[in-house]
């Protein structure tokens, strides 16, 4: 099991903290609001100088020991603690949670006419900066829960009131976002509330990764099928797995891209993040028994999300139909059973938020000078503004996997690692990459390439602070392609663990099926 190595600084809870004063403070004081850019921006670089600092605290040669930990009774009845703790994903995923909440301040900066809006928008921002820390540093699965549950809120408002376009289609938009996530939430409570039911010995603590998973591994496999599926069905809908995806692309469209980069380059990832700590550490029979069932349709969303985005007129419907192509690999790269697969899938994550993150912000300045998120409407783009229009090519290439780039060792070990296990689901998923050449550079033709219209002569390229949020996101592009062997060492013993407990509990199948 685990180790939980404390910190001598409650480094997480002051990283929980910290945004969520910030978004209090906003919220609550309306002459704040004027300020609220300067005071949001401030508030999210502190955020991230004290996360560099928790990560420099983080003994990086133990990199799958769960480190920083703090842990205090709160209410002992139902088992539920205050309990952080983060191995490397967990931190990786915070780190770049608080790296990408400044860029998308400064992104935003001059969206609303009215500073006192974009004040109260970046408050509920800063709400879910907060979230975001929590239910990546959460140790206890009934406060992931509450976390999980909660960052409902912010989002819903950021949809709705904040977003773009008709007011109909965002409150549509935002109520489908919630019903979705909430019935997946629903599900994953009926888990909870079975696996306290069936506990054994219900202590203080029953609800802390470590307790549950030593309870719940020795359950019979028809329970662990079905606790693993209430859990999945939630992550399942968070990650959008294809036929459980529908919600992101009507979100995207309608949402602000400050919104699209936090929802589709961070939360979505605590899909993927659930399936990998919970999922296989808690039920490791359950995610045996349903494994090519959920390969199967990882692929499937590789294959449906490729089509869909070859299909789209609208800019950032055509980037989330391109995400739920990317989960499809994580999912295929966390249960197939193979390390190699799954630490490729981790540094998928990671590489898919940076790209994703640009796609998003470039669409979006693109859509909001050209009045129109309408493809069809543009073309000649690159003679009228070539800075926005190479640097969206480049990380579309970043995301589809161009050698060099952030895509591409993360998709190349996923492939690497299903192909040993299964050639049949390799052949599909190389599929999915002739697909993803095909709806990355089939739009850039559309709207960048040839004379550019009357219409759009018109548009300005980037200029200075949008060249500024750029730049990180370039820089960490080229990195985690030419230098990704820190990040992948870094994940590689967490890999190794999940894909143990996937193949002994495979074994243990086989066996009893044997007998």
């Amino acid at each position: 099991m685990s180790q939980m190595l404390s910190a001598p600084l409650p480094w997480l809870s002051i990283l929980v903290a910290l945004p969520a004063l910030g978004a209090v403070l906003l919220l609550a004081i309306p002459a704040l609001r004027q300020a609220g850019r300067a005071f949001a921006l401030i508030l999210s670089l502190c955020e991230l100088v004290v996360a560099i600092v928790a990560a420099v605290a983080f003994d990086w040669s133990r990199s799958s020991a769960y480190q920083l930990s703090e842990a205090y009774s709160w209410i002992p009845q139902i088992g539920l603690s205050w309990a952080l703790a983060v191995n490397a994903l967990g931190l990786v995923m915070i780190l770049l949670a608080v790296a990408l909440v400044p860029l998308v301040v400064v992104a935003g900066w001059n969206e609303d006419e009215d500073p006192a809006r974009t004040g109260a928008y970046l408050g509920w921002v800063l709400f879910l900066e907060s979230f975001m820390v929590l239910i990546f540093a959460a140790s206890d699965v009934l406060l992931f829960y509450l976390a999980f549950e909660g960052m409902l809120v912010p989002l819903f408002v950021m949809i709705g009131r904040y977003g773009v376009g008709e007011k109909k289609a965002r409150q549509r938009a935002a109520m489908k976002f919630l019903l979705f996530s909430l019935a997946g939430g629903l599900v994953m409570l009926g888990g909870l509330v079975a696996i306290w039911a069936l506990a054994a010995r219900r202590g203080d603590t029953l609800f802390m990764i470590d307790t549950l998973s030593a309870g719940t591994v020795g359950l019979p496999v028809g329970i662990q099928v079905g606790l693993f599926a209430t859990f999945f069905i939630a992550f399942a809908i968070k990650a959008p797995m294809v036929p459980l995806h529908t919600w992101l692309p009507d979100t995207a469209e309608n949402a602000r891209p400050g919104t699209s980069v936090l929802l589709v380059g961070i939360l979505d990832k605590v899909g993927t993040f659930g399936m990998i700590t919970l999922c296989l550490r808690l039920f490791p029979l359950g995610a045996a028994s349903l494994q090519w069932w959920i390969c199967g349709f990882a692929v499937l969303s590789i294959l449906w999300g490729g089509l869909a985005a070859i299909g789209q007129n609208d800019i950032m419907r055509l980037v989330s139909y391109t995400s739920v192509s990317h989960f499809g690999f994580m999912v295929l790269g966390i249960f197939i059973g193979s390390q190699i697969a799954l630490t490729g899938a981790m540094v998928y994550m990671v590489a898919h938020g940076v790209s994703i993150a640009a796609m998003f912000l470039l669409s979006g300045w693109l859509s909001r000078r050209g009045g129109t998120q309408d493809m069809r409407q543009y073309g000649g783009m690159q003679r009228v503004s070539p800075v926005l229009a190479g640097l969206w090519l480049f990380s579309g290439l970043a995301s589809v996997a161009l050698p060099g780039l952030s895509g591409f060792v993360p998709e190349y070990l996923v492939l690497m690692g299903t192909w040993k296990v299964s050639t049949l689901l390799a052949l599909f998923a190389v599929l999915g990459v002739v697909l993803a050449a095909l709806y990355m550079l089939m739009p850039y033709q559309r709207v960048f390439t040839g004379p550019p219209r009357e219409d759009k002569k018109h548009i300005a390229d980037l200029n200075g602070r949008e060249k500024t949020v750029m730049t990180p996101l370039v820089i960490a592009m080229l990195i985690l392609g030419i230098w990704a062997a820190p990040l992948v060492s870094a994940l590689a013993p967490i890999a190794d663990e999940g894909s143990h407990l996937l193949t002994a509990a495979t074994a243990t199948l086989s066996e009893g099926s044997a007998q």
